[in-house]
Order: C-alpha cells, then sequence, then structure tokens
C-alpha cells in the first residue's frame, strides 16, 4: 500500500473548513472531516481512476461539500497537495508542486 503525504498548509486548509463548517451548524465540520477521510481512503485504494488536472496531478470531488482533493501519486506514495475550495482561485496550491 502507498503511504500517505499531507502537505503542510493542507492542515491549515482543513482546519479553516472544519471551523466554518462547525460554525454554521453543530457536527458538521465533523461531518467534513468523515467525508475527507473517505475521500483519501478511496483515493488510496484506487489513485488512478480520476481524470490527470494539472501537470502530473489528480482532482477528487467531495460529494457534500464544494471542495476536491488534489494529489500526485507514484509506486510508493500518495502526495496530498491541497483540499481546494471550488469556488475560490483554484491556482493558489500550484506553488507546493
Amino acid at each position: 500500500m502507498r503511504r500517505i503525504e499531507v502537505s503542510s498548509d493542507v492542515y491549515e486548509e482543513v482546519e479553516a473548513a472544519r471551523s466554518w463548517y462547525e460554525a454554521k451548524s453543530s457536527n458538521l465540520g465533523l461531518e467534513f472531516l468523515d467525508e475527507l477521510d473517505r475521500a483519501i481512503e478511496t483515493i488510496t485504494q484506487s489513485p488512478q481512476s480520476w481524470s490527470p488536472y494539472v501537470g502530473k496531478t489528480r482532482r477528487f470531488f467531495l460529494h457534500r461539500f464544494p471542495f476536491a482533493v488534489i494529489y500526485q501519486y507514484d509506486d510508493v506514495r500518495i502526495r496530498i497537495l491541497a483540499v481546494m475550495h471550488l469556488r475560490r482561485n483554484p491556482e493558489y496550491w500550484r506553488k507546493r508542486k
């Protein structure tokens, strides 16, 4: 199984989103985290299943929330580059490659 590596910036993105959702409704932040966990698990099982996005990255869309997981993979790892909000500047994460 490939190991998961997460860009340090991703933790800030995820915490900001979780906090925002939690302020909107009790437990909504936890539901966001649960969906994100399921997305990463799905990516881990079959990283080649999603279409190429930019360069060597791929993009997995969350179902309930307007976010996508941007990642790269090779034989030994999956690198999560961004948990990108789909209604914001889609270019901001590119410097992380």
